[in-house]
């Protein structure tokens, strides 16, 4: 049997990842950090918006031996908040496109939602992290809304972890920092 395979470009289509199969999970996060990370993303000139009106940034959680750059490793940049700091993600500096965070220690990346049309977008399952919610946000209850994360939650990247053969392949085409003034830019 064939596995699926799913072509995801930036918005100006430089920059092409490839994912196989089905993802992990598909979720939104409501952390400090994701909202801290997609404010500065988001002000990037002419980035697109990736923190919702709640404060919620979309994933899809893939296995990191599932995803592959086909096309424009040069334009993939990093933005760590802070140096030394274990998630960095990673944007296409060509059109400013978040593609994905990654936990350096992880065996998962977790793809920026906007990498898919709202068609075609694995549904949502859960909301993490909502005890970081801003103050007067009510989140809707179309989905399990945990203060942090659930053991399924855990459970599933487990057990991804565990069909992997409990490996954690490094993510080497990142070409570098993105620069704050992100002079890279065409």
């Amino acid at each position: 049997m064939k596995t699926q395979s799913t072509a995801l470009s930036c918005r100006c289509g430089e920059v092409t990842l490839k994912v196989q199969g089905k993802p992990i999970i598909s979720a939104e996060c409501l952390c400090t950090d994701c909202q801290a990370a997609g404010a500065v993303l988001q002000a990037l000139p002419d980035a697109p918006s990736i923190v919702d009106e709640n404060g919620a940034t979309r994933f899809v959680l893939y296995r990191k031996d599932r995803v592959h750059c086909t096309r424009g490793q040069s334009h993939l940049r990093e933005h760590r908040l802070s140096e030394g700091a274990p998630t960095r993600r990673v944007v296409a500096v060509c059109c400013n496109t978040p593609m994905f965070l990654e936990f350096s220690q992880g065996h998962w990346l977790s793809l920026y939602g906007g990498l898919w049309t709202d068609a075609n977008i694995p549904p949502l399952e859960i909301r993490t992290m909502t005890r970081s919610r801003r103050a007067g946000v009510e989140l809707p209850d179309d989905v399990p809304n945990p203060k942090t994360h659930t053991l399924s939650f855990y459970g599933k990247l487990f057990g991804a972890w565990v069909a992997m053969g409990f490996r954690t392949p490094k993510v080497d085409y990142v070409a570098g920092p993105l620069e704050a003034s992100n002079s890279e830019v065409r």
